[in-house]
C-alpha cells in the first residue's frame, strides 16, 4: 500500500503585502492595543512565528503600516513639475482627484492614521506629523491662490475641514460605487471651498464651563473625570487607580461599587452621548415646519452637545474598539439609527440624493465637528460653534446656508 506524498505548502510571494494589509485593517477596526500578532496570525492562517520572521514586534508591524499611511498621503499632494505650472484651480482638482482616491484605496485601514497615531513613540510621531504637515501645507497655499478674499486663520480652519472631508470615509462602511463615492467627496470639498464663513467669533477670555464640574463626588464626575484620563492618556494607559485618584475617591475599590471596570466606565459614556442624540430626533422632528428646520436645529444641538463633551467625541472614535463586542455592536447599531434619521431628514430636503449618499454626507458632517474640535478645540475664534454648524449645513446641503 503506497501513501500519496504531502503536498508542500509554498508561502505566497506577496505574504508581507498580506500581512500588511491585514494587520492595518486589524489596527484600524480595534486599535493598537486590541490586537495581538497571535490574533493577526490567525486571520492569515499562518503562525506566530511566521508572522514575527517579518516583523520583530507587533509595534514594528503597527509603525510600518502608520506611517506608510502618512506618507501615501504626503505622495498623492506632490505634483509633477509640468502640473505645477497649471492655474491653482487644476492643481487643485489634480491633488482633490488624487487624495480622494487614495482615501478610497486605503479606506478599510484609514481609522489607523485617524485614530491610533497616539500610540506611536514620540520620534515616530513627529514622522507622521511632519508627512500630516506636508499635507496642511500643500492644502491652506492652494486655498489662499483659490480664495485671497480669506483671512489666514479661516483658510486654515477650511483647509482642515477639506482634509476631514476625504479622509471620513474610514470611519464607517456606507456601501457606494467608487464613482459615486468620488462624486459626492468631490463636491463636498467644492462647497467648502466656496463657502465663505461667518466672522471670527469674539471669545470671551473667561474659559467655557466644562461637563461635569462639580466639587463633590457624583457617578457623573466618575464619567466625567475617567473620559478626560483616556483623552489624555490613551485608555490602555489609565488604570482603575489613577480614575480613582482624579475622581476624589478613596480606592479603586470605590470605583467598582458603580463599573465593573474600565471597559463599563466607557461603554456607560458612549451610550449616555448616544442616547442625547437620539432622544434629540423625535422631538425636534415633531417641532419643525421643514426638513431642513429640522436639520438646522439638529446640527445646533449636535455642535452644543460636541463642544461641551470635546474630549468624548474623540474617545469615542479613538477607543471603542475596547468596548466589549456586544456592547459595541450596540452602540453602532445606536449610531447607524441616528445617521438614518439625519439621512431621511436630507432626503426630503434633498431628493436627489440615493439613501446611501445621504448616509454618506451625515457621516462626513458628524466626523467633521470631530476633526475640527481635535485640531483647534473650543477657543479657535474661525472654528466657533457657529463656524461648524455653518460647515456641517455646507457639508450636508452642498450650498452657504444660515440658519
Amino acid at each position: 500500500m503506497t501513501t500519496e506524498p504531502r503536498a508542500t505548502r509554498r508561502r505566497p510571494k506577496n505574504r508581507r503585502a498580506m500581512i500588511a494589509a491585514t494587520s492595518a485593517e486589524a489596527f484600524s477596526t480595534l486599535g493598537y492595543h486590541g490586537v495581538s500578532m497571535e490574533e493577526i496570525a490567525s486571520q492569515l492562517d499562518i503562525s506566530s512565528a511566521a508572522l514575527y520572521r517579518h516583523y520583530a514586534s507587533k509595534y514594528a508591524l503597527f509603525r510600518e503600516e502608520t506611517l506608510r499611511l502618512s506618507s501615501v498621503c504626503a505622495r498623492v499632494v506632490e505634483l509633477s513639475v509640468e502640473d505645477q505650472r497649471r492655474p491653482a484651480a487644476e492643481r487643485a482638482q489634480l491633488i482633490a482627484d488624487a487624495f480622494i482616491g487614495a482615501s478610497i484605496v486605503h479606506r478599510r485601514s484609514a481609522a489607523l492614521l485617524r485614530w491610533q497615531g497616539r500610540y506611536l513613540r514620540e520620534e515616530d510621531r513627529l514622522l507622521l506629523g511632519a508627512d500630516l504637515a506636508v499635507v496642511d501645507h500643500t492644502g491652506r497655499a492652494l486655498l489662499t491662490e483659490l480664495r485671497p478674499d480669506l483671512t489666514e486663520s479661516t483658510t486654515v480652519v477650511l483647509s482642515q475641514a477639506l482634509f476631514s472631508i476625504i479622509s471620513s470615509i474610514g470611519d464607517h462602511h456606507v456601501p457606494l460605487p467608487a464613482k459615486t463615492l468620488r462624486l459626492r467627496l468631490t463636491s463636498a470639498c467644492l462647497a467648502v471651498t466656496r463657502c465663505t464663513p461667518p466672522a471670527a467669533a469674539q471669545i470671551e477670555d473667561a474659559a467655557p464651563p466644562r461637563a461635569g464640574e462639580v466639587s463633590i463626588f457624583t457617578p457623573d464626575l466618575l464619567l466625567h473625570r475617567s473620559i478626560e484620563l483616556f483623552h489624555e492618556r490613551g485608555y490602555p494607559n489609565v488604570s482603575m487607580e489613577d480614575i480613582a485618584e482624579a475622581a476624589g475617591l478613596p480606592a479603586p475599590s470605590a470605583v467598582y461599587r458603580y463599573y465593573r471596570g474600565k471597559s463599563d466606565i466607557l461603554t456607560a459614556a458612549f451610550r449616555r452621548a448616544a442616547k442625547r442624540v437620539s432622544d434629540a430626533i423625535g422631538p425636534v422632528v415633531a417641532g419643525s415646519g421643514s426638513p431642513e428646520q429640522a436639520l438646522d436645529i439638529l446640527i445646533e444641538l449636535y455642535v452644543e452637545g460636541s463642544f461641551a463633551e470635546r474630549e468624548l467625541t474623540f474617545v469615542y472614535y479613538a477607543e471603542i474598539g475596547n468596548v466589549e463586542p456586544g456592547e459595541r455592536a450596540l452602540l453602532r447599531n445606536i449610531q447607524r439609527l441616528n445617521v438614518e434619521e439625519w439621512a431621511k431628514l436630507l432626503i426630503a430636503a434633498r431628493p436627489r440624493l440615493s439613501p446611501a449618499e445621504a448616509r454618506l454626507l451625515v457621516h462626513t458632517a458628524l466626523a467633521l465637528v470631530v476633526d475640527l474640535g481635535r485640531r483647534f478645540g473650543s477657543r479657535h475664534p474661525d472654528c466657533s460653534p457657529t463656524h461648524v454648524a455653518y460647515l456641517m449645513r455646507t457639508v450636508l446641503f452642498h450650498q452657504p446656508r444660515t440658519t
